[in-house]
């Protein structure tokens, strides 16, 4: 089958989020399975553009109301991600160092999406899907089946995954216009809640909608900002496949990051070794448990609870832990955040930035991953964190609550509570806290976690079997 992938994201060209790291795995497995599968995206002015070599695939001009604009494809000439990947250039919109958070955010996506519509009906041989992924792509559906320029399209299969149904791109219909000439009597297949909505038009147009966790899925039935009736409605087409992770990008025994690498067997002396590192990095005690936190600083995540939370904690349980946090977002929780180290006692500190390398050594060398997080479609931390032997303190919802059992039940291996509050939190902290000084019992839920199967092979296989049923 012949794939094509189409997002605003895809590690290393440009990443923000989880959204990132999917895309730049699951075309290579796919490939792996004797697919051709391939990523289109915009072509950012990043590091990674100016670091490999390509080659001008196609060139050709569309329109945006009535703005022409040329558009220039290309692609990555040695293959390196192990799949085919082609950026589009389009000069003013898409020439930009950043990914998101441009006020022509909507021009940006809109005219990246009509451009790729636009090469794709130029195709000798039509994709055997196409594989949209969140807001930014989610009217390629819809032009493909109702806009009278790309009716060549109109009986390609089309498939969606939500990565995060909070964020929607809706816009007015006074930008109308910047819609390839389509059908009027399809208006509802734009329309929700009096805008276009591109996460609302994907999930209407789509042949088949995915998101990245079953308990996910059925959370948004009761919780997807605005969408509930939608997804009630359009429930038999979604179905819930969990994301994997790279095993060739995280696993502790091979990691390029680490100076101190280590497996199975070797676990214990391994994240001895890496803890000891990092805490001399940031003045923290070794022979306290440490608890990190890696993550966009907002409160989808949970993150404007930490600070009271790491407070409370050595208020009540006592100054028997540390806490090492890394990420950005949102300046008040940032500002509280640095606040806390005004009152450290070589118990606390953090990195408020993006740092790839710190991020694998905190995996490698932490105790526990804290995941609070309010909503969390699939999450790939807690899955990092376990192939690194690092016990997940997470919230149960959405795929944290696929992904990790915890350690009372049957087979357990993680530690898990039920609301994302201070007092929830806590006392997942103290039980942690235990746990850490019952060695054995420690040491073998590490080993458990390490020897866990959520490789992207299995979740690529899945997404073919989808594509398979339309054929």
């Amino acid at each position: 089958m012949q794939i094509v992938h189409i997002s605003a994201e895809c590690y290393p060209v440009a990443k923000v989020g989880g959204l990132g790291d999917v895309v730049g795995s699951l075309p290579r497995f796919q490939n792996e399975l004797g697919h051709d599968a391939c990523v289109i995206m915009p072509m950012y002015r990043s590091k990674y553009l100016y670091t490999h070599d390509w080659e001008v695939v196609h060139k050709s001009s569309s329109n945006l109301g009535h703005w022409w604009f040329d558009y220039t494809v290309i692609k990555e000439k040695s293959n390196a991600q192990g799949f085919h990947l082609y950026l589009v250039d389009i000069n003013g919109l898409l020439d930009r160092e950043k990914v998101y958070g441009y006020e022509d955010d909507v021009e940006r996506f809109c005219a990246f999406q009509i451009a790729v519509s636009n090469w794709l009906c130029s195709w000798d041989k039509l994709p055997s899907v196409v594989h949209v992924h969140d807001h930014h792509a989610g009217l390629i559906p819809f032009i493909m089946q109702h806009t009278y320029s790309f009716k060549r399209l109109e009986y390609v299969p089309t498939v969606l995954t939500i990565h995060n149904a909070q964020y929607q791109g809706a816009f007015g219909w006074d930008k109308t216009m910047y819609l390839p000439h389509w059908d009027s009597w399809k208006r509802g297949m734009l329309e929700w809640q009096g805008t276009i909505n591109p996460l609302a038009s994907a999930i209407k147009c789509a042949w088949k909608v995915t998101t990245v966790s079953n308990s996910y899925l059925g959370e948004l039935t009761s919780m997807s900002n605005g969408l509930e009736p939608l997804f009630e409605y359009e429930k038999g087409k979604c179905s819930g496949i969990i994301n994997g992770i790279d095993y060739k990008v995280w696993d502790p025994e091979n990691d390029k990051y680490l100076t101190e690498n280590f497996t199975v067997k070797t676990v214990s002396t391994g994240k001895a070794k890496n803890k000891e590192i990092l805490c001399k990095q940031f003045g923290l005690d070794f022979n306290k448990p440490l608890f990190i936190f890696i993550g966009r600083l907002v409160g989808e995540k949970g993150a404007d609870l930490l600070p009271k939370v790491i407070y409370d904690s050595f208020q009540h349980i006592g100054r028997k832990m540390n806490f090492l946090i890394l990420g950005s977002g949102d300046p008040e929780v940032e500002s509280a955040v640095s606040l806390l180290k005004n009152f450290s006692q070589g118990d606390f500190n953090e990195y408020i930035g993006y740092n790839e390398q710190l991020s694998h050594l905190m995996y490698a060398g932490a105790d526990f991953l804290l995941m609070p997080s309010r909503v969390e479609p699939c999450g790939l931390n807690q899955l990092y964190a376990m192939k690194y032997g690092t016990v997940p303190v997470v919230r149960r919802t959405g795929g944290l609550k696929d992904t990790v059992v915890d350690m009372g039940e049957r087979d357990g291996y993680g530690i898990t509570f039920n609301h994302a509050s201070v007092g929830d939190i806590t006392h997942a902290i103290y039980r942690s806290v235990e746990l850490y000084h019952q060695k054995e019992t420690f040491n073998n839920i590490r080993k458990n976690m390490m020897e866990l199967d959520f490789s992207w092979s299995r979740s690529a296989s899945e997404y073919i079997q989808l594509y398979q049923s339309f054929y």
